[in-house]
């Protein structure tokens, strides 16, 4: 058996599946299971000012989801089509701008306590669990908690969905009352500081036109009756002379209840995670 082509085919294999799930491997996210756990924030590698990393994304309208282009400084084909819809002036076309709007989505570096051995994970959470850090962050009784010497463990209680009536997790996040180091091992130290996946390298970057095939095969998807979107210019993409949408059109209750369906808006306000 030749090893080194196994070897090749194993690569070949674990690439093609990045490419399917739009990023890389899976095993640099971690999220909190139903219990209690205890993880450390620990500073940032990419940005030393704040630990977490703010990024944009789309549910639902490519094949899967879409980390905005806006995430890396550049123009975004849906942030645009979204903002001429609510010059409009048209009710309908302000809540289907609300439904495409991107989801904010924020990524920490972690260790987990007892498993620190695996090095530097993501953690990805939502609105409430980084409005509770940032109180933290402003507690001057709490101090920096990524200080690598004095800084401290965060406390995670986390409640499955038959407590929080939903079919999501709810965590819930405290600091440890007591400070510590990271670790004693300047191994891992040196590690944990090096060794950190960035966010913005870990989700397929889309092109402008790439972004924009999504949300035009998600407008007008194939097969379906003319009327539910025309191609009448009531709104368009800037400077283009092709593929201007209106939304007026016998059919626009069913495009709606489509959004619906789709952007659910008690999803978008939950501390769910992305599929991945």
């Amino acid at each position: 058996m030749d090893l080194n082509l196994i070897k090749q085919r194993l690569e070949s294999l674990n690439k093609q599946s990045n490419n399917n799930s739009g990023g890389k491997q899976n095993n640099i996210f971690w999220k909190p299971s139903v219990g209690k756990q205890v993880v450390r924030v620990v500073p940032n590698k990419y940005n030393k000012q704040i630990p977490f990393t703010e990024m944009l994304f789309y549910y639902g309208i490519g094949p899967r989801v879409m980390a905005s282009p806006q995430n890396w400084g550049e123009k975004d084909p849906i942030a645009e089509f979204t903002k001429q819809l609510r010059q409009s002036g048209d009710k309908e076309n302000w809540r289907l701008a609300k439904k495409l709007d991107a989801k904010t989505r924020i990524f920490a570096p972690i260790i987990v306590r007892g498993q620190e051995d695996e090095g530097v994970k993501l953690w990805q959470f939502g609105k409430q669990v980084y409005q509770d850090f940032l109180n933290m962050a402003s507690d001057d009784e709490i101090g920096d908690f990524t200080d690598m010497a004095e800084g401290r463990d965060i406390k995670l209680t986390t409640v499955g969905p038959e407590v929080t009536g939903t079919p999501y997790n709810k965590t819930t996040i405290s600091p440890s009352m007591s400070t510590s180091p990271i670790s004693t091992d300047p191994s891992l130290v040196s590690k944990i500081l090096e060794n950190q996946p960035n966010p913005k390298e870990v989700f397929k970057r889309l092109t402008f036109d790439e972004v924009k095939s999504n949300l035009e095969s998600f407008l007008q998807p194939e097969g379906e009756e003319e009327g539910s979107i025309s191609s009448e210019p009531a709104v368009a993409f800037d400077g283009e002379k092709s593929n201007n949408y209106s939304l007026e059109g016998k059919d626009t209750t069913s495009k709606s209840d489509k959004f619906d369906s789709l952007f659910d808006d008690k999803k978008s306000s939950t501390d769910d995670d992305l599929p991945f």
